[in-house]
């Protein structure tokens, strides 16, 4: 019966492991290398992995003495971080069917679905250990996706880039995790939380560990690795880099911080305090610098992770809604940027400056409305559904009492107004008597990039998203 019990707790866990074995074997078992085989099977797993968390009976509870933790809302984190990575999968093939990587498009989907089983891990677990295997498991094959294409671009430096600050990230997040553990005895979150007292070793503990996620989610100052490896990286691994991890790593550190920090909620407050308004206000002015769209994308996330914060500022049960939808807005709608991004590139030798975007619309208007539309919800611009994500994690800061971190936040909403615009300008009112050729994406990334454009309308009018995430948001 316990057999049975952990099964059905761990059925999404279970099922991407199963996913992995079968997209390993028919990868080592085609004769000739076909991504389009190979995108359908991995997409169509994806969609029966999707459709099993939504509909089957996941079952909350524990497993391993408590190691491993399933509730409700990890269940709708990884139904969104899976739908994320299906809409990722599809927006790939143009790429994947390149002469020089068409031969490893099987390496891409298999190190993908093993660093979304690594976040799976991280947002259920009941432990540090499995924390940081689940991080461990999410990151070394995001690095070799990084550096995919290592003979093109900047892909290999890139990469080693990303490992290089993995690693250091890795390091102060195990040492503060030690320090914990010579504190308490322990690493599980269930007793951690009774046993942390708010001692000088425990504040160093939990700012090294806040410093080893911040890597992970561009935090201002463990940012600089972002820029440089969303430019060298290929786009879609940018796009999955920037949308699947870092909701993963948001809804984790919020997760571990009001399980197992909870008695030094002062002290993090006024650390993630400072670091949400630097994050903001560095990558803003940054961004409007940037001509390169990857290296603007890179500061947007940064931009994006400090309002992200914002949730976890609030502690409570309203921030755990606001994230999670913040979240899954965020996931359409920059998927939507980095589809047309993607689209473009490849169908255009590269061309990746904004520059090359001039008069954009009047040969493609279609790529032009979907980058236009994601590009308003990015920046906050009513109806869209990205206004509503903002205004959600603004109020659950301002009900915690951050009035004047949320003040600032909008005072760079402004400024975000203005460097997103810059794009839209450029499509449709900068002159370019030689506007990129017209050409037609693939069907699947006319269905990715229709799937996004809808989640940013919907979203925005459904009301009934967030209800559900208020009811199923307390931990």
């Amino acid at each position: 019966m316990d057999i049975i019990t952990t099964i059905h707790t761990m059925q999404a866990e279970i099922g991407l492991a199963i996913i992995l074995i079968i997209v390993l074997l028919a990868d080592l078992f085609q004769k000739t290398p076909s991504p389009k085989n190979m995108q359908r099977l991995s997409c169509a797993l994806l969609v029966i992995l999707l459709l099993n968390n939504i509909f089957g009976s996941t079952a909350s509870g524990e497993a391993f003495g408590g190691m491993f933790q399933n509730t409700p809302m990890t269940s709708v984190v990884k139904i969104i971080l899976t739908l994320g990575t299906l809409l990722v999968f599809m927006q790939a093939d143009t790429w994947l069917n390149r002469e020089d990587t068409r031969h490893k498009a099987g390496e891409f989907y298999l190190l993908t679905l093993s660093t979304l089983l690594g976040m799976y891990y991280m947002v259920s677990a009941g432990s540090f250990l499995l924390f940081y295997v689940g991080l461990e498991l999410a990151s070394i094959p995001m690095a070799c996706l990084v550096a995919f294409d290592k003979y093109r671009h900047h892909s290999a430096e890139a990469g080693a880039k990303f490992i290089l600050n993995a690693m250091f990230s890795s390091g102060l997040m195990l040492y503060g995790l030690s320090l914990v553990y010579g504190t308490c005895g322990t690493m599980y979150f269930n007793d951690l939380s009774t046993q942390l007292v708010g001692s000088p070793l425990q504040i160093l503990a939990m700012v090294l560990f806040f410093a080893g996620l911040g890597f992970k989610l561009s935090l201002v100052p463990f940012h600089m690795w972002t820029p440089d490896t969303y430019q060298g990286a290929p786009t879609t691994v940018s796009a999955y880099l920037s949308v699947i991890s870092k909701g993963a790593a948001a809804f984790a550190l919020m997760s571990i911080l009001l399980k197992v920090f909870t008695p030094m909620v002062a002290d993090w407050s006024l650390l993630l305090s400072v670091v949400i308004v630097l994050t903001i206000t560095i990558a803003n002015i940054f961004a409007i610098l940037q001509k390169d769209l990857k290296r603007f994308m890179a500061y947007s996330s940064i931009s994006q992770a400090g309002y992200i914060m914002l949730a976890v500022l609030g502690a409570s049960t309203q921030g755990m809604a606001s994230l999670v939808y913040y979240v899954v807005v965020y996931i359409v709608a920059n998927l939507a940027v980095f589809g047309v991004i993607n689209t473009v590139e490849q169908h255009n030798g590269g061309a990746v400056d904004r520059d090359a975007y001039n008069g954009f619309y009047k040969t493609n208007p279609k790529l032009s409305f979907v980058m236009t539309i994601a590009l308003f919800s990015l920046a906050g611009i009513p109806p869209f559904a990205g206004f509503f994500s903002k205004f959600f994690v603004f109020a659950a800061a301002f009900h915690a009492g951050h009035w004047l971190v949320v003040f600032l936040a909008l005072v760079n909403t402004i400024i975000s107004l203005y460097y997103y615009l810059l794009i839209v300008k450029a499509m449709y009112i900068t002159p370019n008597d030689t506007p990129l050729a017209t050409f037609k994406s693939s069907t699947m990334t006319r269905a990715c990039l229709f799937i996004c454009l809808m989640g940013v309308i919907l979203l925005g009018v459904c009301s009934s998203v967030y209800q559900m995430l208020t009811e199923v948001a307390p931990l």
